[in-house]
């Protein structure tokens, strides 16, 4: 048992497309506030839950300066962006997104440039941020209209720097050196801040394990999480092993863990690594690497607008049964990203924004998930999935909320033809416990979409209202039908 940590239900704002520029701002959009961001997707980020924002990259911020996005607007420089082969405006940089941050009600994590920069540039911008008063930097910040430091806590030490398509890749021994002495520079300044090492940026990556006991052997004593990334996608209509990508996720948290405990004990050190994963979604990768980037160099370009479907949805809803499972280890964790960009909220310039599929299980989950993360015994048939090896047809996870006494049990059918019929045992809780309500994602057609015209195509409905869905309860048993490719929150309350 574990407690939910809030911040696993965190997103990813990166300067990359239309995730800033058109997405959460848009001066001359109907629904833009006095600082010119849009009140509709900041309505929608509060209803999808989100707690914490990593910013402001992502390959964006490797090459980053993040002095170009301070002060008056007229004097910020135009710059290329590498990662992303786009034009950069600077008309928002981290002043207008703690503003913005503070209106969605979210804490930000913060993404240094250790690809071109270093540790002076991580000084400078941890000054301008967190610094009182009464330095250069700090009366700039107060100079520019934040009179008050940001106080921001959680500081990711690059990004991806194990990838050779990063700017300005390292060995894990150059990056590793380069993390520690950044990470002791910043708690000279801050001893109580949290720093993240960069880990794998996925479990294929030929030094996956290797990479984060060099890293780790270097920074152990000054991080206090080592992150993980990962992107999933049905690959030659083999909707089985995509349904279990949440395999490959449980596989990639118990390496690391394993790997960080191994430093630990080489080490003779009692302090335990933590995972941070800052970066995950469904993403069709396949797509964006045989499509070239914009041949223009233009301002916030379309770039990976990935349309989601119904088995998206599922497979997002297992993703976060995933990370809560292992709420005793991953204690932090970002969706990419929050808008237009591989997300959960999708807009049009000027027009409206909508959830996609992908919105509706991690908005329930972030409502529903509290308390602590119970152990859970599945038994569950099994089947083969080519990319996975065995899977189990069910997967779940379940909360309690010692305050309210709530239970909720988040489950999938990763079933491609047929309702699974799922029992749970309550037998193991003193007071007795009623469905207060049921709800599940799924359709007749596991490919159908959300758009502008057809917003709410795929949503939640009550598990009952769907014609392979049921819910009965006897005696300290509640039985659920689950429908085929289907994710379902079962809350259950004290009569």
């Amino acid at each position: 048992m574990a407690p939910v940590n809030r911040r696993t239900f965190g997103s990813f704002v990166e300067h990359m497309g239309r995730c800033v520029y058109t997405g959460i701002y848009e001066p001359g959009h109907p629904s833009a506030d006095e600082d010119g961001f849009r009140t509709d997707v900041l309505a929608l980020a509060r209803e999808l839950g989100v707690t914490m924002i990593r910013y402001p990259g992502g390959n964006f911020v490797s090459g980053y300066r993040w002095e170009d996005g301070v002060g008056p607007r007229e004097q910020r420089p135009r710059r290329r962006d590498l990662a992303w082969r786009s034009i950069e405006t600077n008309e928002v940089g981290i002043d207008e997104f703690a503003k913005w941050a503070e209106k969605a009600g979210t804490e930000i994590m913060y993404a240094v440039n250790l690809g071109t920069r270093g540790v002076q540039e991580a000084l400078d911008v941890h000054e301008y941020l967190n610094h009182p008063e009464g330095t250069a930097l700090s009366e700039r910040r107060r100079a520019n209209g934040a009179e008050k430091p940001y106080g921001i806590k959680l500081w990711c030490l690059g990004n991806e720097l194990d990838g050779p398509w990063q700017t300005g890749h390292k060995t894990a021994e150059e990056y590793g050196l380069l993390a520690a002495s950044t990470a002791r520079a910043l708690k000279s300044a801050e001893p109580d801040l949290e720093l993240v090492a960069c880990g794998s940026s996925s479990s294929s990556m030929p030094t996956f394990g290797a990479w984060e006991s060099t890293v780790l052997e270097h920074a152990y004593d000054v991080v206090e999480y080592v992150s993980c990334h990962a992107y999933y996608e049905e690959h030659d209509g083999d909707l089985g092993s995509f349904l279990a990508s949440a395999v490959d996720m449980d596989h990639f948290v118990t390496s690391i863990v394993a790997t960080a405990d191994a430093v630990g004990a080489r080490l003779k050190s009692t302090k335990k690594i933590n995972l941070s994963f800052d970066e995950w979604n469904v993403w069709y990768l396949s797509r964006f690497q045989n499509a070239p980037l914009p041949s223009e160099w233009e301002v916030a370009p379309r770039v990976i607008e990935d349309r989601y479907n119904v088995a998206d949805a599922v497979v997002v809803g297992n993703l976060l049964i995933s990370l809560l499972r292992h709420s005793d280890r991953v204690t932090a964790a970002c969706q990419a990203q929050l808008v237009n960009v591989i997300a959960p909220i999708m807009t049009e310039p000027g027009g409206p924004a909508w959830r996609q599929t992908i919105f509706h299980p991690f908005a329930r989950t972030a409502a529903l998930a509290k308390g602590d993360v119970l152990e859970t015994r599945i038994d569950s048939p099994t089947y083969q999935t080519a990319r996975y090896g065995e899977a189990a047809l069910v997967d779940a996870v379940a909360t309690h909320d010692a305050t309210t006494g709530d239970v909720t049990v988040f489950v999938v059918n990763r079933d491609v033809t047929d309702p699974v019929e799922f029992t749970v045992d309550l037998s193991a809780f003193d007071q007795p416990l009623v469905v207060a309500d049921s709800w599940t994602l799924t359709d007749d057609d596991v490919r159908a979409t959300n758009t502008s015209d057809t917003p709410d195509r795929v949503t939640l409905r009550p598990t009952s209202d769907i014609s392979t869905g049921a819910v009965t309860t006897e005696g300290r048993t509640v039985t659920l039908t689950l429908p085929r490719v289907s994710w379902t929150a079962l809350r259950l309350t004290h009569p």
